[in-house]
């Protein structure tokens, strides 16, 4: 559930969290300690004026200065009767019966969460001050809370959207790969059946050319199973020279191309290439993959797809390019082209290029992308594997 990307997201919003609850804690010290030095102080001047004897600057102290604070604040007697109050939701001028009831209530919690400032006069003790937390500190105390809780829920919704996209591609990948393996399939099926209809019409005069046929039919059809039955295994790599497999896709494209009703030349330019780590029937089949999809996105009336294969001048890569002037992708098109699903075709359902990409770096530990393409003027795909040393 934490694996991968949901587990960095989920750390992330930890990390905020405790960084926000330290600093938020930091702030409310610093005002405890603020309102902590004021009481010390108001303790301080209440003992001074009672040297002076002089209830009226008393009374100024605490309404004129005190009162401006903005803290829950209680002054009691030395027996702990409250004699004064503030910001505790009680009126300051109200010392009915009830009124002290509700104000002593709220000392016994005072008591209970702080330790008061005391008033000494004389070396005797003169009372206390009680005072609790402001509403700024009470909702400074929520602040990470609430932005952890938000982070969190945007976190919960991203989530829950990739999550709905994972599903809407598997059912893209479901249904795609059903249908890719219908066409698969249908094709030397339909072949055979062609070539069964004829044996059973009656002697058959190029017997042998026949038998070929066949035969190429069924290896496709052993081609295709063994294909699909690699999708979702480590697949078997082998040491082995990429050229023939190159070869044989141009000339299954060949065969391919006046089947699509469109006029398309296959050429090649293919130079010496070092083995390297390949499964042949994957490999081919991402070749393929790329290149039908070339020949699907033509829409000239003289078409051209050109395979070429070289070597890096490092030597630790080979590189393949499909190149076609068909019509070409816009930059959104582009970077959507190997999403499950995706087809710039009315009658495609978009997972040839997002298998032939896992086929390459999934199984190849390769690299396919657009490198270059413009509406109009074609596109060109870029395959790119390691040598190994």
């Amino acid at each position: 559930m934490f694996g991968g990307f949901k587990g960095i997201l989920f750390i992330l919003a930890v990390a905020v969290g405790f960084i926000l609850h330290l600093y938020t804690q930091h702030i409310v010290g610093q005002l405890r300690e603020e309102a902590r030095s004021l009481v010390q102080f108001y303790a301080q001047m209440i003992a001074r004026v009672a040297e002076t004897e002089s209830s009226a600057d008393l009374s100024f102290l605490f309404d004129e200065i005190i009162q401006r604070t903005n803290f829950p604040l209680i002054q009691t007697d030395s027996d702990n009767n409250p004699v004064g109050w503030k910001e505790i939701g009680v009126d300051p001028g109200d010392y009915s019966p009830e009124a002290r009831a509700r104000v002593q209530k709220i000392l016994e919690q005072m008591q209970r969460e702080g330790e008061p400032v005391r008033i000494n006069y004389s070396e005797s003790q003169f009372g206390y001050l009680y005072y609790g937390d402001s509403k700024l500190i009470w909702q400074l105390q929520w602040v990470p809370y609430v932005q952890v809780g938000i982070i969190g829920f945007f976190i919960l919704l991203g989530l829950l959207g990739s999550a709905q996209i994972r599903q809407s591609e598997q059912r893209h990948i479901w249904v795609g790969m059903a249908k890719e393996t219908a066409h698969q399939l249908g094709t030397p099926i339909s072949s055979l059946l062609g070539w069964l209809e004829i044996l059973k019409s009656g002697p058959v005069k190029n017997r042998k050319q026949m038998i070929a046929e066949m035969e190429k039919d069924l290896a496709r059809l052993g081609m295709v199973t063994n294909r699909f039955s690699q999708i979702g295994s480590k697949p078997d790599l082998q040491m082995m020279d990429p050229l023939p497999v190159l070869n044989s896709v141009i000339e299954y494209i060949q065969r391919r191309a006046p089947q699509s009703g469109k006029r398309v030349e296959i050429q090649s330019d293919l130079k010496p290439l070092p083995k390297t780590r390949l499964n042949p029937g994957l490999f081919q089949w991402a070749i393929e993959n790329v290149m039908k999809n070339a020949l699907d996105a033509m829409d000239k009336t003289q078409g051209e797809i050109l395979l070429r294969a070289g070597q890096e001048s490092d030597r630790r890569r080979i590189w393949i390019e499909i190149e076609d002037n068909g019509k070409g992708l816009d930059k959104s098109q582009s970077r959507k082209v190997f999403k499950p699903g995706y087809s710039t075709k009315k009658r495609g359902w978009g997972l040839g290029l997002s298998l032939a990409r896992r086929i390459i770096k999934e199984y190849h530990d390769g690299r396919l992308f657009v490198k270059y393409t413009q509406p109009g003027r074609g596109l060109i795909m870029r395959i790119e594997l390691k040598v190994p040393k």
